[in-house]
C-alpha cells in the first residue's frame, strides 16, 4: 500500500499494513518510493501520512479512543448500527 508522506510530498510504501490500521501503533514501517533503487526501511509517524489523494487517514486508524471523543462532541455524530448497510456491518464503525 502506498501513502503520501505530507512533509516531503513523496510516496511511501507501507511494508506491514496491519500496523497502519492498528490505532495503538503511532508509527508504521515503510520506505520512500523514489528512484529505481530500493530505499532503506524506516519508521513513519501516522500523523505525517495521508492517502495519495490528500485525504487524511481514518480516525479509527490513528486514534484508539475516537468513539469516546465523538461521544463527547455534540457536533459530531456516530453512525448507529441501524444506519450501517447490512453488507458493511462486519467493518469497524
Amino acid at each position: 500500500m502506498y501513502l503520501l508522506h505530507t512533509p516531503s510530498n513523496s510516496l511511501v510504501e507501507v511494508l506491514n499494513p496491519p500496523e497502519l490500521w492498528n490505532p495503538f501503533m503511532k508509527k508504521v514501517a515503510g520506505r520512500f518510493h523514489a528512484g529505481e533503487e530500493l530505499q532503506e526501511q524506516e519508521l513513519f509517524t501516522k500523523s505525517h501520512l495521508a492517502f495519495p489523494s490528500g485525504e487524511a487517514l481514518p480516525k479509527c486508524w490513528v486514534d484508539a479512543n475516537y468513539r469516546h471523543r465523538l461521544a463527547d462532541d455534540p457536533h459530531e455524530t456516530v453512525a448507529s448500527p441501524q444506519a450501517v448497510p447490512p453488507f458493511a456491518r462486519h467493518f469497524a464503525y
